[in-house]
């Protein structure tokens, strides 16, 4: 049986995917779910460089706006919300167009990948995050080494969650959570997919988000981020993790000044972009759109797209 069409757009932060999304959608009369762990949430909208109203040109978006700052959100929700906005799309009979930069999310709808969620041991769960609190990130996640070597190289000591969800999966079912994704990622591809990666020179790349974090700020970040904290939200909150949110807190916290902030956004987003690139690289079946390569023409990028898409049809 022939598979249904998926089309994913993505790349490395700060790569142009917006408004090359925008452009596709209306030529392959489609719809945009986003792959983006921050856009998911209301009042987020300058740190998590949300498309505003008015750049969807008409086009629906999906997974946009659907949860407040003090919500959960995690990889088993994004997969869930994911699949059934593309069974609305195909309902509708448009094409489902996957847009983001989060690499795990997206692999997580393409191969349908099963991720044996147990939330019944919240006991555990509790306990570890005591640990994390009373004696650090890094205690933790020597831990996680300890049980686990492969997946404490994969998974950074900040991403508390993701450690503690690790740890969770060795002790709840004694097997180590990188040998399951290891086998997950061996799963065919569960739709029809043109899997295209936007990037750039690393050097333009890089030009592209110092001036996107300066613009953020130019544009109010920082009230952005005191207004989260007057609704609520804690250093820990999930929507707190994003990159510029985090650091932005920290300021308002008193324990860095602001130029400190500004410095610490520009490098762990140049840092998350290459980490970016090197999970596209790793990813099968990817069709690379480099920018200097078709001389930064948008036209040609998206005729050959379109061309792509339409020999996969």
């Amino acid at each position: 049986m022939k598979k249904n069409p998926l089309i994913i757009l993505t790349g490395p932060t700060a790569a142009g995917k917006t408004k090359l999304s925008i452009e596709l959608a209306h030529a392959v009369d489609g719809e945009i779910i986003s792959a983006d762990s921050m856009q998911v949430y209301r009042h987020m909208d300058i740190g998590s460089a949300k498309i505003r109203p008015e750049e969807m040109q008409g086009i629906k978006h999906y997974l946009v706006d659907i949860l407040e700052p003090s919500e959960e959100f995690n990889i088993v929700l994004f997969q869930r919300y994911a699949k059934q906005a593309i069974s609305e799309i195909y309902a509708a009979g448009k094409i489902p167009i996957l847009v983001g930069g989060t690499g795990f999310y997206i692999q997580s709808v393409l191969y349908d990948i099963d991720f044996e969620e147990s939330d019944k041991d919240t006991a555990l769960r509790r306990e570890l995050e005591a640990i994390a609190a009373q004696k650090g990130a890094g205690y933790l996640h020597d831990m996680l080494r300890e049980c686990d070597e492969q997946a404490a190289a994969a998974i950074h000591e900040n991403n508390v969650k993701r450690v503690i969800r690790a740890i969770e999966y060795y002790r709840q079912t004694g097997r180590k959570i990188s040998e399951h994704n290891e086998t997950q990622r061996q799963k065919k591809a569960a739709y029809g997919s043109c899997y295209f990666v936007l990037t750039d020179e690393r050097q333009r790349l890089y030009e592209n988000i110092d001036r996107r974090v300066d613009m953020m700020i130019a544009d109010g970040l920082v009230g952005e981020v005191k207004a989260l904290m007057d609704m609520g939200c804690k250093r820990d909150s999930t929507a707190m993790q994003g990159l510029g949110y985090k650091e932005v807190f920290s300021y308002l916290q008193g324990e860095i000044t602001l130029d400190e902030a500004i410095y610490q956004i520009k490098r762990d987003t140049r840092h998350f972009a290459k980490r970016q690139l090197t999970w596209f690289r790793r990813e099968p079946d990817v069709i690379w759109i480099e920018k200097d390569k078709f001389a930064y023409d948008d036209e040609k990028m998206l005729n050959y797209m379109i061309n792509v898409v339409r020999a996969n049809e």
